[in-house]
């Protein structure tokens, strides 16, 4: 079953296009690699799914809803309850705990922060963050501020998760671990995964590599299992 699906979509920053007539479908449950050269338009087509850019033609459908249609609101809604986001340098708050980033997203849909914080606490256990609850980003290591990110963008149990460039900031072995508890999580949570990358080694992990090139979606094929 189809879960996420753009249509023709296009977008420019300013005068300058970025998707030319891009399109996608992806079923829920499947992990979605999209490659490209930097500027072909990849990480756009990723925000454009994602609701966080809205195209200025075509559609975004997830869910058998027009995603691009909705409101700010309704589509910032949609990313705290539904999505989960994983970004190159993980975007941790530092102001905030290893365990309080965990928990934002649920108190920011009205959790209690206690309640928040017991969630959070389950997954410290699960990606190896064992003892690391109380500290903040700047006294993690780059593999653990991504493994936080990650328990970050899973506490909500989403339906999709968006990952761009999620080991672009790590060494390779670093970035081996942190893809192998993505995918594994994933794949147990049944989560849908639309990975951006530009690395062979990491678009291995997924089901299907898409290209995109000039804006548009080329050459899908099927990796191999």
């Amino acid at each position: 079953m189809t879960i996420l699906e753009a249509r023709d979509l296009e977008f420019s920053f300013g005068s300058t296009p970025a998707l030319r007539g891009a399109s996608l479908e992806i079923d829920a449950g499947e992990i979605v690699a999209v490659m490209g050269p930097s500027g072909s338009g990849k990480s756009t087509l990723l925000h454009c799914l994602a609701g966080i850019l809205v195209p200025g033609a075509g559609e975004v459908v997830h869910d058998g809803r027009r995603l691009d249609s909705l409101s700010e609101a309704r589509r910032s809604a949609l990313r705290r309850e539904q999505f989960g986001f994983v970004f190159q340098f993980g975007q941790l708050v530092p102001e905030l705990t290893a365990a309080e980033n965990v928990a934002l997203p649920l108190m920011l849909g009205g959790v209690r922060r206690a309640a928040a914080l017991r969630s959070a606490a389950g997954w410290f256990d699960r990606l190896g963050l064992e003892g690391l609850g109380e500290r903040r980003s700047g006294e993690l290591s780059g593999g653990q501020a991504q493994r936080v990110a990650l328990a970050r963008a899973l506490v909500t149990s989403p339906q999709v998760l968006f990952a761009d460039e999620p080991t672009g900031s790590l060494d390779s072995l670093t970035g081996e671990q942190v893809m192998d508890l993505m995918v594994g999580t994933a794949r147990e949570a049944g989560t849908t995964v639309v990975l951006v990358t530009h690395e062979p080694r990491v678009a291995a992990y997924a089901d299907r590599e898409v290209v995109v090139r000039d804006g548009r979606v080329t050459a899908p094929a099927r990796l191999a299992s």
